[in-house]
């Protein structure tokens, strides 16, 4: 018996029309990889570097805490080690996130919608509809590294974890003064972000099959439906929830930075 051939893919496919050209597409079609290359890499330049930095994550004058490095578990937390701190301290090549860290990274690696984007983006696999791809070969995700995006469930339900702990550190960001209730537009901009990655976390493709995606007749379990069908209507927005969640974590980890380096003072509603 023959071993299987590997199917080809790309300008190397034999099924593909003999079309000289990589496309006969007219339009910029390289305009939204490209935008996804300068976006991304802007979030992961400036994320890794305030994850290294070390200074400025929290406002302990009004229980600010930059979603980077919650939960705080580390020596030098402080006020911020809500859920107390280890008995001794991490070297500085290793952040003070990293307990979730990694988990979040690889949720958004394995997120459906990114793979969509940085297939594109950054192995041109394919750059766009109708583009021919440079790659000779193609094995899908059964090999390493890719094998990996089958995890993502299990990144899901951490992330849901750190949906749950990010939610603590937007109620406790309500914090006045004198310790007792206060608003500020930190409080805000806090609960706008945990808004957001909750509408991203709970928009996932396998929230909405952990959801509905067994049950063979929804008529017998309609609170399950119902729960379904909210969920389904968040995954029509995944890509954009997935965007704008990018967004409201750099412009809540600045705000945080600028209050907390004395740059600017919070601006307090109550209290």
């Amino acid at each position: 018996m023959s071993a299987p051939v590997r199917a080809q893919s790309g300008v190397f496919s034999s099924t593909r029309a003999k079309i000289s050209v990589r496309t006969l597409r007219t339009d910029r079609w390289w305009v939204p990889p490209l935008l996804t290359v300068v976006g991304l890499l802007a979030f992961i330049a400036y994320a890794t570097t305030r994850a290294f930095w070390d200074a400025a994550f929290f406002v302990p004058e009004y229980h600010y805490l930059t979603p980077f490095y919650s939960p705080c578990v580390t020596q030098g937390c402080g006020d911020a080690a809500d859920f107390g701190m280890l008995p001794f301290e991490l070297p500085p090549f290793i952040p003070k996130g990293f307990l979730v860290l990694p988990f979040l990274l690889g949720f958004r690696l394995t997120c459906y919608y990114y793979r969509k984007a940085y297939y594109r983006a950054f192995w041109a696999s394919p750059p766009a509809c109708a583009v021919a791809e440079p790659h000779a070969k193609y094995s899908g995700e059964t090999r390493f590294p890719l094998i990996i995006q089958n995890s993502h469930r299990y990144f899901f339900y951490f992330a849901t974890i750190v949906s749950l702990i990010n939610t603590y550190d937007a109620i406790n960001a309500f914090h006045g003064k004198d310790g007792g209730f206060g608003i500020g537009l930190g409080s805000l901009v806090l609960l706008g972000n945990v808004i957001m990655l909750w509408a991203y976390t709970l928009s996932c493709h396998s929230c909405r099959h952990i959801t509905g995606g067994r049950l063979k007749h929804f008529s017998k379990h309609p609170v399950r439906y119902r729960i379904w069908t909210f969920v389904s209507k968040l995954n029509t927005r995944h890509m954009l929830l997935a965007w704008i969640t990018l967004g409201t974590l750099t412009l809540t980890d600045f705000y945080v930075m600028l209050v907390a380096s004395n740059t600017i003072s919070d601006l307090r509603i109550f209290n």
